[in-house]
């Protein structure tokens, strides 16, 4: 009995395997569904960038640009008023 499950089995997935073959969509027959997924995947790609740009603007401003003065009111690590 569990050689004939075993073969049926087989010969049901060797079967199934040519259905997946067969006549399907052609790569021109794109439809308006397929750019709606395109164009709101580069929108937010897009809308992305913006931050990307502030962000990396505002780190090469602090990386280039000189260091703040300390103000007379700047204390150490231990909380102790610098002189």
């Amino acid at each position: 009995m569990k050689s004939i499950l075993t073969n049926a089995a087989g010969m049901l997935i060797m079967t199934a395997g040519s259905a997946f073959a067969g006549i399907g969509a052609d790569v021109t027959e794109n439809g308006w569904l397929w750019m709606l997924f395109l164009g709101f995947g580069a929108l937010i790609v897009a809308f992305q960038l913006v931050p990307c740009v502030i962000l990396g603007g505002a780190m090469l401003k602090g990386i280039f640009s000189k260091a703040a003065p300390e103000s007379a009111a700047a204390a150490d690590a231990n909380g102790t008023p610098k002189s």
